[in-house]
């Protein structure tokens, strides 16, 4: 087919395992984590500008991150940011984008990707999704992209493949697994992390959304006519409000039958937590993810620690640690304990209100 091609980038998430970092004021995906000068969501931006035109871009975010799209996206157009008014999970998100595609190009092409993640070997990844669009011109399915394992994680759902072609039909998804399971997935050959990108013709996937949530089909489907429009906003608030959080992997893919996967290796992490990222940054020689200057340990080992730019600190008998520093928070807490934090945030709120969010 003439490809049509759309980018769409979801935005609207606040990074909560990330906090104190990540705020609901300023959540991870406009944060530079890795201090290059660039936040997530710019350099997912410029993942994929090379094929695609500033106006065929889409970001879907809360209402309240339009101002930080904005600064990091110059060249998104206004008309091209879809604001949520609430978060409602992911089929939600990519139903406002589809039927808003719908009704624009429906013979259009579209990739989702997720705002936040990393991505090392940006000509590997470049070349499986122009594989995966090359399969969707020829075929009515939802291509989705696995990772190839590198250790029995069980932070991320995985794909299960049914058979050894470069794409293949999925024959399942799992949600975050226990170690046990996870190691017989990774063991296996079969099972591959879910990446969260996704690949489809805008007819197959609206197709797929009125079999498989038909709810969300009629109430996305009755404000049609109203998006692209002054009225959007106004009707968008008014479906977000009735509409059921779900996520597009639980709502359609785990029940659709032309649901196919293309998997690789390219250097991806979701950067979900402290941990993942602890994975990622060099090290030095006790272990210790840590800033090169201003930040001295002794007997310190295994640890993650985090500081504002010129922050000194001195830290003294830590093992298996994150420490992070902000203005206005400091968290200390074992790395094995770092699925307290959604509790941490919790605690700070009820005695201390929002600001500190």
């Amino acid at each position: 087919m003439d490809r049509n091609l759309y980018c769409v980038i979801m935005a609207g998430g606040v990074g909560a395992r990330f906090w104190p970092k990540s705020r609901r004021s300023k959540p991870k995906q406009f944060l530079d984590i890795f201090d290059t000068g660039k936040s997530f969501i710019r350099l997912t931006y410029e993942r994929f500008a090379g094929r695609i035109s500033p106006d065929r871009f889409l970001v879907a975010t809360n209402e309240a991150y339009k101002h930080l799209v904005n600064e990091h996206l110059p060249e998104v157009d206004d008309r091209n940011i879809l604001c949520e008014p609430v978060g409602r999970n992911t089929a939600p998100c990519i139903c406002y984008a589809a039927y808003s595609l719908f009704k624009k190009d429906p013979d259009a092409a579209m990739i989702v990707t997720p705002s936040d993640h990393m991505i090392l070997d940006e000509k590997s990844f470049g070349e499986i999704i122009d594989e995966a669009l090359d399969f969707i011109d020829n075929h009515n399915v939802l291509m989705t992209v696995g990772i190839t394992p590198s250790r029995p994680e069980t932070g991320y759902g995985y794909i299960q493949k049914s058979d050894s072609q470069v794409i293949s039909r999925v024959k399942c998804f799992t949600e975050k697994p226990d170690l046990e399971l996870a190691e017989v997935f990774v063991q296996s050959g079969e099972f591959f992390w879910n990446s969260g990108i996704f690949i489809w013709k805008v007819r197959d996937i609206v197709a797929a959304i009125e079999r498989w949530l038909p709810d969300h089909h009629a109430l996305f489907s009755s404000i049609i006519d109203d998006l692209g429009t002054p009225s959007e906003q106004q009707a968008v608030g008014r479906v977000f409000a009735q509409c059921r959080a779900v996520s597009i992997d639980y709502g359609v893919m785990e029940k659709a039958d032309n649901v196919y996967v293309r998997c690789g290796d390219f250097g991806w992490s979701d950067v979900g937590t402290w941990g993942s990222l602890f994975q990622l940054l060099p090290k030095d020689e006790n272990n210790n993810a840590k800033p090169e200057s201003g930040c001295f340990t002794y007997d310190t080992e295994d640890s993650i620690i985090s500081l504002p730019r010129d922050k000194v600190a001195v830290i003294n008998g830590l093992h298996d640690y994150i420490v992070v520093d902000t203005e206005d928070v400091l968290m200390i807490c074992p790395r094995n304990e770092e699925q307290s934090i959604r509790k941490y945030i919790d605690e700070v709120r009820y005695h201390l209100g929002d600001k500190h969010n």
